[in-house]
Parts: structure tokens; sequence; C-alpha cells
């Protein structure tokens, strides 16, 4: 026992050693086993490495930022460039050149037409139009649509009715378009404009040609989404026919900053309608509306052609700092049209002559040449 007392008072003075070295060999081979299985769990228990996709999604996210930085150091160093250049060209008083657009770039028509011509003004004091341009029959437009015709559509022919002061709302009800042209004329209607619809944009879960083959319930046919993609245009009481097409149509609850609504008859400007078939095009639109604004309104229709396609505008504009200044506010609806034919006569898709026809994908067509 005191060998033992001597033996753990030099332990506890000693500082060179551990407690390890004083084990007896026995007992180290009894506990080796232990030992290698502590040492294992010690292993697995290190921090697990980042996985290869997040080290990809951050070393993309540098690139980005990377990439972001650089496009930001060249767009400072071209616009160092520019202003140089504008300064150099001002000193040195070069004319200031015109960018190339395909508008200016188009390729000219040979039917352009001169307002003054006494040939293109005896024309139209004899061609269908000459009866409203001599103020001697007010316009009375018929709308209506397709058989059958959705919530969008109804919209659409309800803010044209709106907008053209005088016109009639009516429904087809599966009456024939010969018959409806028929009828229209024995009752004095000057033009009438018929609202086509279109299932362009199918549903991923379900298509029009499902609902059909199955006759599903009407309320199914909400999965697709129908628009107004047509306009025909019949002048009574015997033609022109035009068919244009709609595109990027906004309602009038859909303008931010609407202006208030009057029921006055408004101002009508058609711009750039050139050719003959331009001409023709701008009286028959501008022949919808009374030939009389009433300016206290001050309501205008803009049909506006650029690279053959009608953009369709309402606005109220108003006199401010003593008539210096003109500001405007849209009422709406706001669409664009594209002529599509132009018929001799009223409607008639077997026999009907056409006067014009696009023909867009024939081979020779030049892109560059317009027509209205």
């Amino acid at each position: 026992m005191d060998q033992n007392k001597d033996f753990y008072g030099d332990l506890k003075d000693d500082d060179y050693h551990s407690f390890d070295d004083y084990i007896d060999d026995d007992q180290v081979d009894n506990g080796a086993d232990e030992y290698e299985g502590e040492e294992e769990t010690t292993t697995t228990t290190t921090v697990p490495e980042e996985p290869p996709k997040e080290r990809f999604v951050s070393n993309l996210e540098k690139l980005s930022k990377f990439k972001r930085l650089h496009r930001e150091e060249v767009r400072k160093i071209r616009g160092k460039e520019k202003r140089l250049r504008r300064k150099r060209k001002k000193e040195l008083g070069l004319p200031k050149q015109i960018p190339r657009t395909i508008e200016n770039t188009r390729t000219p028509n040979d039917d352009q037409v001169d307002a003054d011509d006494e040939e293109i003004q005896l024309d139209e004091s004899l061609d269908e139009m000459s009866a409203y341009f001599s103020k001697q029959i007010p316009p009375k437009v018929l709308i209506t649509s397709s058989h059958n015709s959705h919530r969008r559509t109804i919209r659409f022919c309800r803010e044209l009715r709106d907008t053209i002061i005088g016109s009639e709302l009516r429904w087809r009800k599966k009456c024939p378009l010969k018959k409806l042209v028929k009828c229209a004329n024995e009752r004095g209607y000057t033009d009438i404009l018929v609202v086509n619809e279109d299932w362009s944009k199918p549903s991923k879960y379900m298509s029009f040609r499902t609902i059909i083959v199955l006759n599903l319930p009407h309320k199914l046919t909400n999965f697709v989404n129908i628009s107004s993609d047509a306009l025909l245009h019949i002048h009574l009481p015997n033609g022109p026919t035009a068919y244009y097409r709609l595109s990027s149509i906004r309602y009038c609850k859909e303008l931010k900053k609407r202006a208030a609504y009057n029921n006055s008859h408004p101002e009508i400007i058609v711009n750039n309608m050139t050719t003959r078939l331009g001409h023709t095009i701008g009286r028959m639109l501008a022949s919808l509306f009374h030939f009389q604004p009433q300016f206290r309104g001050r309501k205008v229709i803009t049909f506006h052609n650029q690279r053959d396609y009608i953009f369709f505008r309402h606005h109220l504009y108003e006199f401010k700092q003593n008539g210096q200044r003109v500001a405007i506010s849209e009422l709406g609806p706001r669409f664009t049209m594209k002529l599509q034919s132009l018929q001799l006569g009223t409607f008639d898709s077997k026999f009907g002559e056409y006067e014009w026809k696009l023909q867009r994908h024939e081979q020779g067509v030049n892109r560059r040449k317009f027509f209205l």
C-alpha cells in the first residue's frame, strides 16, 4: 500500500508523462478494438463538403455578376465614345444622319395619290362614298358579330357602338350574311360591321376540338381563350367590302387614366394613306362617322397607317395656357387593323370579284413594298 501511494504521488508531480504511459500492455491489447471503433466514429462526424449542384449555382451567380459588371463597363465606354463623336460632328458642322427604318426605305409605289389631282377628284365624286362626302346621306351603321359570340367579343362590339355615335348593335341569330345585307339595305343602313372571333389560344388542359367532339357543357369553354380576330366592313348599298385582321385590342377599362366619355360626334383624322388603295380605305373608314363633328365635345378619332397596319386611337383633347399647349387623354378602345382584302360590291364569298388581296407568301413578293 505504501508503494502504491508513493507511485501515485510521483505521478501527480510528473509533468512530462500522460496517463497512457502507465497503462499495461495487456490492457492495451484488450481495448484495441474499442479504440479503433472510436476513431471510425470521429471520422464520420466530419463537416460534409458543399454539394456539386450548389457549387455550380454559386459559380453561375459569380459568372452572371461578372458579366453584368462587364456590360456596364462596356456601356459606359460606348457612351463616352458616342458623346465624343457627337461633339466632333458639332464642331465640324456635319449634317445629322437620318436613321434607316422600314418606313423610309420602302419601295415607292406607282399609284401615289395627290389630293389636288383633277383625276382623283373626279373619281371621288363618282365612287360609292360620294353621297356621304357630299353630305347627302348621314351614316347609319349596323354592328353585329359571328353566331354564338362570347364575352370578349360582345364587349368589343359594345365599345364600338359607343365609339361610333348613332350606330346600332344587333345579334345575328344564325342569320346568313347575304340575307343580313339585304335586310340592312331595306332598312336604310349605310354600313355593316361584322366582328369575328377566334379560338386562337387553347388551354393546355383542353382544346376546342375536344369540346366539340365530346359535346361537353358550355361552361367548359372557359378553358379556351376566345378573342376577336377579324372585322368585316360592308359599305351599302353597292359596296365595297373590306376585310381586316384585328390585333392588340385594349378595352376601355384596361387603359390607365382614361378620360370621361361624352356623346358627341368626333373629328376624324386619316393619316399616311397615300396610294389609291389607301385612299379608298381611308374614305370607307371616315364614312362610318358623322360628317359634321361637334367641336365642343373635343373628341378626335385617328386612323394612322404605318407599314400597312392601321392604328385606331380615340382621344379627348384640351387646350391649356391660352391655347398654346394641347393635352390629350385616351378614351378607348384601342386596336390595330391589317387589311386582308378589298372586294368589289357587297359580300360574296363564291362569285365576288376582288380589287385587292394580300399575297404575302407568294414567290417574288417584295416585303419593302407597302400598299396603303
